[in-house]
């Protein structure tokens, strides 16, 4: 078997707009083909004994062990492989069950897909599945205890910790869309203008002098003290100079710890002679250059989390110990703690798996013990000197336990430091006595506690403490969106995507918008290059400065990796023609059509599709949707804008001349169409079918009628405005066209416009695109030489595998099915085709150039026209 390719899908696809982290392999079985499984001697034993939990797998049987059956049945690699990439990340601890396998039209060759919980961690599963099963058909041993450990060590490194992953999952609770910025904890929720972020539990409302406060341990006692909080006595070393001026103070036991340490790291607690303080000395200063060493507190070790200035949780520490039996030594009672369910591999479950560190040794031999002591029954032997989760440690739920007045201390101290999440940890007897009664103390002050003791304690009610935090973020009445309008179809988004960017930007919106030539931020081109698909949606939604999203989305990114948004308001779809047929599984109308239907399918539910009432794919597409649905038509007499119109529904038609909106029997006429300047002056139909889909998404937006009049007359094509389409450059005694029709459709288009034209010549400059299929190549090279009187072929781009002579025979093939009189010659280098065609052209002519590349050819007629304006001038 070979794996073609992999690719992740990380939004909405056309597998699934609800599932939207899928791995998608294209595999080859290759003889493979010709096993299922129940022609592979043994392969059903094989994998039961492998895969014992497979029992689980429903499949499309429904019942338990429904998989095995179809095994025993007889089912292909392929499908097998999805549920062993299912099953192996089930098995390292990130349980996800959906999964699909298509074959391709070419056989032999399947799309394999899946979910995933962690990206890196899912394609790794796609090519040990493929190596599973060849073990399986092969019978050879498989160490796949190495591939599922091998998964964890890469879920713990990319994924999000536990508390950022909790802010992200009460966010999606709440319908609020997120972004990772980067491969670390940094979040950001919402869209645009409306974005927040956050990093671990650090937010953007987090005070910058708060978190240096709190991350200086001195200056956070002092000031805690100066508010008549208590605190532990001690002081700052640097050497053992002033180790000793300290003790000298306080007195033993105390604890050292760095300056500027964190999750305990180089802490030594309860010292009690001046040996160990030395050492405990130079093991803090490994980490910081200043050391904190203060009185030893007994008690027990207590953190309190505030949100907000609002006390939501607190919990009980304790770190990662066990308890004797009299039997076996320390290195088996930890192997027998580790056993506990609730432990893990990093944060995979609530509790830690203990590890032996540097810490452990330490203090095993303050005990004089070593990892083979056997304690006594009932002794507790502690393991790590932090009570931190990650090491190991415990947490039991005290929030309903707290004191009134502890309550208050822990809320002031937040105000006092001035965090927004703000970690308090406590070491007293209890919580339910007031501190200063039971004698406890404030250790410290943390910027971006951790969740987790809070969210899954070992013991207690669990938490959940992220929802404060999105409730600080996104107070009631505070949108998290902003509005989305993406547009795809065969022809006319681009044009579609700029008309409804400048309506929207005349109403006073700060407009964002992607195209097939650039980003766009308020008309200000950000990016330039072919930017439809999820990484360039994307883009503008991450731009803090956008109220209001127009996307051009493509077929080519939602193949590749699905939509770069979760959903949109409005999805608009052109028209679905012929084109791109043949490239990635997309063979008919029908698979394209499937495509396409991805973003109208992510609309949100009151939201709107808007659909061509001519377009035979749109009409099947409209039988899936569950969100509200409106058409336009060039026609008011179609069939479906006449039922709508019965039904009272809202329709865009072009009647009478006019761009017209129509409810029922009540039409809205919107604006003539020959004062449109993007019609060409009514002559240009396919653009009022354009103008048609966008002064529909702006009505059913909200806005007024009279604003989208006047933006759709002052929406002047250009080059700036609408490069490469319909851009007519006017010289004294000739007109040159150029425009982005690269298609049978485009190609139509344009004959349509250009019977409005009267010439004494009309000259067209056409190529082909060596990835399109020979009936479409050659139908251009037919509507070419129904419109053309003359045709230039030029094709030095875009061969694709082709040879240039094969695409040039093509056209020429379809130039003669013509059957008319039409000369053509053939000019390999576009530019030199361009300046061939206006060197020689007649009084009267019109040239149309249909370019793929429309910056060169527009460069090189406008230095043209600049010239002719030059010498008039001179």
């Amino acid at each position: 078997m070979k794996i073609d390719k992999i690719q992740a899908l990380r939004g909405p696809n056309i597998w699934s707009v609800q599932r939207k982290k899928l791995i998608q392999m294209r595999l080859d079985l290759e003889e493979m083909e010709q096993f299922p499984t129940n022609k592979i001697e043994g392969f059903r034993e094989r994998i039961e004994a492998m895969f014992p939990t497979m029992i689980e797998h429903r499949c499309s049987e429904g019942t338990r062990g429904g998989f095995f059956s179809r095994i025993e049945r007889g089912t292909w690699m392929g499908h097998v492989i999805e549920h062993i990439a299912l099953e192996i990340q089930t098995l390292a601890g990130m349980e996800t069950g959906f999964g699909r396998t298509r074959e391709t039209k070419t056989p032999g060759i399947y799309n394999v897909v899946f979910s995933y919980t962690e990206e890196n961690v899912g394609l790794f599963a796609a090519e040990s599945a493929v190596a599973i099963a060849e073990a399986l058909i092969a019978g050879t041993d498989y160490d796949v205890e190495a591939d599922i450990q091998k998964m964890r060590e890469i879920r713990e490194r990319v994924r999000l910790g536990p508390s950022t992953g909790s802010i992200v999952e009460e966010a999606v609770a709440r319908d609020i869309p997120w972004i990772r910025l980067g491969t670390n904890s940094l979040v950001q929720l919402g869209y645009g203008v409306n974005q927040m972020r956050f990093q671990a539990t650090i937010t953007c409302k987090t005070s910058s002098i708060a978190v240096d406060i709190a991350c200086n341990k001195e200056q956070t006692k002092r000031m805690l003290d100066l508010a008549s909080i208590p605190v532990a006595n001690g002081g700052i070393c640097v050497d053992e100079e002033d180790l000793a001026d300290v003790i000298k103070k306080i007195g033993y036991p105390i604890v050292i710890k760095p300056l500027d340490g964190n999750h305990g790291k180089g802490a030594s607690i309860n010292v009690k002679k001046w040996e160990d303080a030395v050492e405990g000395l130079a093991y803090a200063k490994k980490y910081s250059h200043r050391v904190i060493v203060e009185k030893f507190i007994t008690g027990y070790d207590f953190r309190v989390l505030v949100i907000d200035n609002k006390l939501v949780a607190a919990a009980k520490r304790e770190p990662a110990h066990v308890k004797g039996d009299g039997k076996q030594n320390i290195q088996q009672l930890i192997d027998e703690t580790n056993l506990d369910p609730k432990r893990g591999y990093g944060h995979e479950n609530v509790l830690t798996q203990i590890d032996v560190d540097r810490d452990t040794i330490d203090l095993l031999e303050k005990l004089n013990y070593t990892l083979e002591t056997v304690p006594k029954k009932g002794e507790i032997v502690y393991l790590k000197s932090t009570a931190n989760l990650s090491t190991g440690g415990t947490s039991v739920d005290v929030t309903d336990m707290m004191h009134p007045e502890n309550i208050f201390l822990c809320e002031r101290i937040s105000r006092v430091i001035g965090l927004d999440i703000c970690g308090v940890d406590i070491m007293a007897e209890n919580l339910t006595q007031p501190l200063k009664e039971n004698g406890g103390c404030i250790l410290e002050v943390n910027a971006a506690p951790g969740f987790r003791m809070h969210l899954a304690p070992s013991e207690g009610l669990p938490r959940n403490v992220a929802a404060p935090v999105i409730d600080m973020l996104y107070p009631p009445g505070k949108p998290s969106r902003i509005p989305i309008i993406a547009v795809t179809g065969t022809n006319g988004k681009t044009t579609t995507t700029r008309l409804l960017a400048h309506i929207v930007k005349n109403n006073g919106f700060k407009v964002g918008f992607t195209t097939s030539d650039g980003i766009y931020v308020q008309n200000h081109m950000m990016e330039k290059g072919d930017t439809t698909g999820p990484i360039s949606a994307e883009y503008i939604l991450k731009d803090p400065t956008v109220e209001f999203a127009v996307l051009e989305t493509a077929r080519g990114g939602i193949l590749r990796s699905g939509l770069g948004f979760s959903r949109c308001d409005i999805g608009i779809i052109t028209n679905i023609q012929e084109d791109h047929l043949g490239l990635s599984d997309i063979h008919t109308l029908d698979d394209l059509a499937r495509v396409k239907a991805t973003v109208v399918r992510s609309i949100k539910k009151d939201g709107w599709a808007i659909l061509n009432a001519e377009d035979e794919q749109c009409l099947k597409i409209a039988n899936e949707l569950s969100c509200n649905i409106a058409y336009f038509s060039m026609n008011e007499d179609t069939k479906i804008v006449k039922q709508f119109a019965k039904e009272g529904k809202i329709v865009a038609v072009y009647e009478n001349g006019f761009i017209t909106i129509k409810k029922g029997e009540w039409k809205i006429r919107v604006e003539k169409a020959s004062h449109v300047p993007l019609t060409m002056g009514g002559k240009a139909k396919f653009m009022i079918a354009n103008v048609l889909a966008a002064t529909l998404a702006s009505y059913l937006h909200g806005f007024k009628t009279d604003d989208i009049s006047l933006s759709l007359q002052t929406f002047i094509p250009s080059t700036a405005q609408t490069p490469g389409r319909m851009n007519i450059f006017e010289f004294k005694k000739f007109k040159v066209l150029i425009d982005f029709a690269h298609n049978p459709a485009g190609y139509r288009g344009i004959e349509d416009y250009l019977h409005s034209v009267e010439a004494t010549k009309k000259i067209g400059i056409i190529a082909g695109v060596g990835d399109r299929r020979d009936e479409d190549i050659k139908e251009c090279g037919t509507i070419a030489g129904r419109m053309f009187d003359h045709i230039i072929i030029r094709q030095e781009k875009y061969l694709r595998g082709r040879t240039e002579q094969e695409i040039i025979d093509i056209i020429v093939s379809g130039i003669n099915e013509a059957n008319r009189n039409v000369t053509y010659e053939i000019i390999p280098l576009e530019t030199e085709a361009i300046k061939h065609a206006i060197d020689h052209a007649e009084d009267g002519s019109h040239i149309t150039a249909l370019s793929d590349v429309v910056t060169n050819a527009i460069n090189i007629v406008q230095e043209y026209l600049d010239k002719e304006n030059e010498d008039s001038d001179a």
